[in-house]
């Protein structure tokens, strides 16, 4: 018994030391702003947490594909992307929620998302939000389906799905602030 548990305190020593080792590396960039985010984390700015869930390509011909997007096809030689995202108010006051995303391949060039309209059950739309308020709104179809976010379409040329990393770049309600999250794609 007594083996056991020196052997248990050795382990959750080595543990902790491991740690320490690995924050004392230098290498922690700030996710999200000095270096890209994966999708799935949730970051903070401006009083808004941010999540990107999931990247994937749209087909507007196969369910639940045609709820997302009803405008037009993508051109030969085009794709449709579809961004679900999510923004919540963790705050105790109302905060505006950002109005401008874009695209960057790494070749530099750039895509703004496509206008969704209002009645778009799954479009994201700026907005502001009171405390503890998310987009999309709690119970909301967009909430309860499938990725449980929001909705930006993206259109892009097929070749430019080549030149990757594709970053989506949230910028904030404030000069200068912005988000970067790696497309998983």
């Amino acid at each position: 018994m007594l083996l056991r548990r020196v052997l248990i305190a050795a382990a959750c020593a080595l543990a902790l030391a491991s740690g320490a080792v690995l924050s004392a590396c230098g290498n922690e960039k700030e996710q999200g702003v000095e270096e890209p985010a994966r999708e799935g984390l949730a970051l903070e700015m401006a009083g808004v947490e941010y999540n990107v869930y999931i990247t994937r390509e749209l087909n507007p011909d196969v369910p639940p594909d045609e709820a997302y997007w009803a405008g037009p096809r993508a051109a030969p030689g085009e794709t449709l992307y579809g961004v679900f995202l999510s923004a919540c108010n963790r705050t105790d006051e109302e905060q505006d929620t950002a109005a401008f995303f874009k695209v960057t391949d790494n070749q530099h060039n750039e895509f703004e998302p496509e206008t969704l309209p209002r009645d778009n059950a799954f479009a994201y739309h700026p907005t502001t939000l009171l405390p503890d308020e998310c987009i999309p709104r709690a119970g909301s179809v967009a909430q309860l389906g499938p990725a449980a976010a929001s909705l930006l379409v993206f259109r892009l040329p097929v070749s430019n799905t080549e030149n990757r990393p594709l970053e989506l770049e949230i910028e904030g309600v404030n000069p200068g602030e912005k988000l970067t999250y790696e497309l998983d794609i």
